[in-house]
């Protein structure tokens, strides 16, 4: 099956695309109970009476889980409501413990806002319908190798864990469109460090809605919906396939069913679960054992002014006030630690592209090799920026400063305290560099005639040659003014 990225609308057509994202909140307890949420404990485990919803219990809403879901809506732009109705939203599953999630449906918390996008090189904003709060569901397995086959088994550890639901306006157009968005999403959702947004650990999941048209056609077709989309690339192959085959079924008389489909990505397909569900079908209504929340003006404007710069005014910034590369600005705030990183280094040296290099290219291969955070290796903003004046004064080699580099992301050390521990001292003695490169020149008769007699190109041999007999720490700049004088 092709890749998205190769994804050509059939002629004629146009798909709209709405997308509803789950991001599970970065709190120590659940929505609405004390009990703990952490990934891969022990199944069942991390549970309390009002998770199983036991007789008489009573729900209490999570402080913590409420200030991220506001920071996140303000960032977004949002209209945060001062005041906001939780629902219970019923229906049957091995999943829902209660018989209803708690969820927020007729009066949510925030509404309206939009996610920046770019794509193609250009920038633009998807409009949202809403945000709202709510609790996870149970996680059913139904894998034999743990079931052991033949049945399903409910872990309820994940029943109550604090979401946000993000819902796009059908504003999105192409399957990359919709990969750009959830990128863009789950970037913004880490910058604020309201989730960890990690995939793989269910703490972002994606469902698509998806339904075709003709070209000017102003009425919305029938909507698929899309599940189990566990991956940027599975949301844009999904969303391509279904495109197809409702483009497919449509030119060949058939008709559009509104259905969940559940998208297999070793088969390429998408196969019917249900028929979509309407709001109806879930008999909402105000839960009665939560008061409304009120959130205070005050209160609201103090986590505005808290929010940190998000990662596409700081792209910006980065090309229009330090005068990088888009591509260097790209890569230093996909990460909002490497990026504070970098400004950190940038107030101590000041010469953004040096910077730039040596984190795209040392920093960020430390944290590929190690597997770790920036903020869990022991380099620091001072350090880095210390030995980049070490190389500005000419005392260590570029090269010598990478096996330097290299030390500090182990041990953690000063980069002077290495350097000389290790030797690594620029050869930088006018007397030095001659004896040194005066062996050279005696030693290659052959290769001074030739340079003498034009070849020029050759003092990079001559260079080399010195630098291997100083162990690399021969001063480049000192060194080919010597050459130069004794080659002339």
């Amino acid at each position: 099956m092709a890749e998205a990225s190769a994804f050509v609308m059939p002629k004629g057509w146009e798909t709209v695309i709405g997308l509803e994202v789950h991001a599970q909140l970065k709190t120590a307890s659940k929505l609405f109970s004390s009990a703990p949420h952490a990934f891969g404990a022990p199944p069942n485990s991390q549970t309390t009476e009002v998770d199983v919803g036991l007789p008489g219990v009573l729900p209490v809403l999570n402080e913590r889980a409420v200030e991220l879901a506001v920071r996140l809506a303000l960032a977004l732009g949002c209209e945060v409501q001062p005041f906001s109705v939780f629902a219970r939203k019923h229906y049957f599953y091995p999943d829902l413990p209660k018989g209803y999630q708690i969820s927020q449906y007729e009066e949510p918390y925030s509404t309206g806002g939009a996610v920046p996008i770019e794509l193609d090189g250009e920038s633009r904003s998807i409009p949202l319908t809403r945000i709202h709060m709510e609790e996870d569901a149970a996680k059913n397995i139904h894998d034999d190798a743990v079931t052991g086959g033949g049945v399903t088994h409910v872990d309820l550890n994940r029943a109550g864990s604090p979401l946000v639901e993000i819902v796009s306006t059908p504003a999105i157009h192409s399957p990359e469109e919709a990969g750009a968005y959830l990128r863009s999403l789950r970037q913004i959702l880490r910058y604020l460090d309201v989730s960890d947004a990690d995939m793989e650990k269910g703490q972002f999941r994606c469902d698509a809605n998806v339904s075709v048209r003709r070209v000017g056609d102003t009425k919305l077709g029938t909507r698929t919906e899309l599940k189990n989309l566990n991956s940027f690339r599975f949301v844009e192959r999904a969303i391509a396939s279904e495109i197809r085959r409702q483009v497919e079924l449509l030119e060949s008389g058939g008709k559009i069913l509104q259905q969940t489909m559940h998208w297999d990505d070793r088969a390429g397909v998408a196969t019917p679960m249900r028929s979509k569900e309407q709001a109806d079908d879930y008999r909402y209504f105000p839960d009665p054992d939560l008061p409304p929340l009120r959130l205070a003006p005050e209160w609201l404007e103090q986590k505005r002014k808290e929010l940190p710069e998000l990662p596409h005014v700081r792209r910006a910034r980065y090309v229009e006030t330090f005068g990088l590369p888009a591509y260097d600005a790209a890569v230093l705030t996909e990460d909002r630690d490497v990026s504070e990183f970098f400004e950190a280094v940038l107030r101590l040296n000041g010469q953004a592209k040096t910077v730039s290099n040596w984190i795209m290219r040392d920093v960020l291969a430390t944290m590929t090799e190690s597997a770790k955070p920036l903020r869990e290796l022991p380099i620091t903003p001072e350090h880095l920026a210390e030995l980049l004046a070490l190389v500005d004064a000419g005392r260590i080699t570029a090269g010598s400063a990478r096996e330097v580099f290299a030390e500090m992301a182990k041990s953690g050390g000063r980069p002077e305290s290495i350097m000389r521990a290790r030797g690594l001292e620029a050869v930088s003695d006018s007397g030095e560099l001659e004896r040194l490169a005066r062996g050279v020149v005696e030693a290659n008769a052959a290769q001074v005639a030739k340079y003498r007699a034009g070849e020029t190109k050759l003092l990079n041999f001559f260079v080399g040659q010195v630098m291997k007999a100083s162990g690399g720490k021969a001063d480049p700049e000192k060194l080919r003014e010597v050459l130069g004088r004794l080659l002339a």
